[in-house]
């Protein structure tokens, strides 16, 4: 089912929205947010790895980012949710490093190691409009769980020039609520990819036993921000959370909890993207410490991870099999 598959999803449609940072800006609140991401930055606790190093001084800690965040790409992006991609695209930004470690990640040679430029405030606001200019319906920004204080001072820079679009925050999840609180009042669409349930498959595979945990806690304070997915008249999201759900074999017990927590701590009209793309990468293939996880979910597995989100009580999903 899509964002407009049916009669209850106009309940959930929005007109002459206006980015809420565009909001903060005018109300004088960006200062504030500025100064307070730059004392982060100080002892920085922007993650829930708590590494305490001084980024100002471009100390690194586990996510091996200094004081700028490391840019890999920025285009406009054809293969997200159809309600953020629109015509023209998704104006994405990844972020190289990644505060998780996880043993399957997809995009590890960006995630693991230096790709793209460091890019300053100045620089990544100049990006930002770039990709405004190109027509892209939102600021994507990927991965940006280990750089949000400096997308704070960034954002800072791009509203007062000019940006108007929409910023989506493409997490996973594993964000501290210090800076989703930055966060606030910055933000107009949060997509977190709550992945694991189980503390012990969390160790295992994404290397941060408490991950489930974060999650829950960080998808809360995103639902009390936004709220539930809101769209215009031409089907693109404008604000509130989506929430993405990569199914991985074997695991659809945990699938079928997540489930049943966002409808009954979150909203039962959550926006939920049940995704298949989960492909065996990075650490995963030809490894006999994860040969459970070295293969594609079966389409059985796709079929009854849907059927768990209807038997949870969710409704807006979709479900991505490519």
């Amino acid at each position: 089912m899509g964002p407009l598959g049916s009669g209850r999803d106009h309940g959930f449609l929005i007109r002459d929205y206006e980015p809420v940072s565009v909001g903060t800006w005018r109300e004088g609140g960006l200062e504030a947010k500025v100064a307070a991401a730059r004392e982060e930055l100080a002892h920085c606790l922007a993650c829930p790895r708590d590494c305490g190093v001084n980024r100002l001084d471009d100390e690194r800690g586990v996510c091996h980012t200094g004081r700028w965040p490391y840019v890999a790409s920025a285009f406009p992006h054809f293969g997200e949710e159809d309600c953020l991609r629109g015509r023209n695209g998704s104006g994405t930004i990844f972020f190289s490093f990644c505060n998780l470690k996880c043993v399957f990640c997809q995009n590890w040679d960006i995630s693991s190691r230096e790709a793209g430029q460091e890019l300053g405030a100045d620089e990544l606001a100049d990006l930002m409009l770039r990709l405004q200019a190109e027509g892209c319906h939102n600021i994507n920004l990927v991965t940006p769980e280990h750089v949000a204080p400096q997308l704070v001072e960034a954002i800072a820079i791009a509203i007062p020039s000019g940006l108007r679009l929409p910023i989506v925050y493409n997490t996973s999840a594993y964000d501290a609520i210090r800076s989703l609180e930055l966060m606030d009042g910055l933000v107009d669409i949060y997509m977190p990819d709550f992945k694991l349930w189980e503390p012990e498959s969390s160790r295992r595979l994404l290397r941060a036993e408490d991950y489930p945990e974060r999650a829950r806690t960080a998808i809360e304070e995103m639902q009390r921000q936004v709220g539930v997915l809101k769209l215009g008249p031409d089907g693109l999201a404008r604000c509130g959370l989506l929430v993405r759900h990569l199914v991985m074999p074997g695991h659809l017990d945990e699938s079928a909890a997540i489930f049943h927590w966002i409808h009954d701590r979150i909203s039962p009209d959550t926006y939920l993207n049940i995704m298949a793309q989960y492909r065996p990468e990075h650490r995963v293939p030809g490894s006999e410490r994860y040969d459970d996880i070295d293969r594609r979910p079966g389409r059985h597995e796709m079929d009854d991870a849907v059927a768990a989100a209807g038997r949870a009580g969710l409704w807006r999903f979709d479900e991505r099999r490519v």
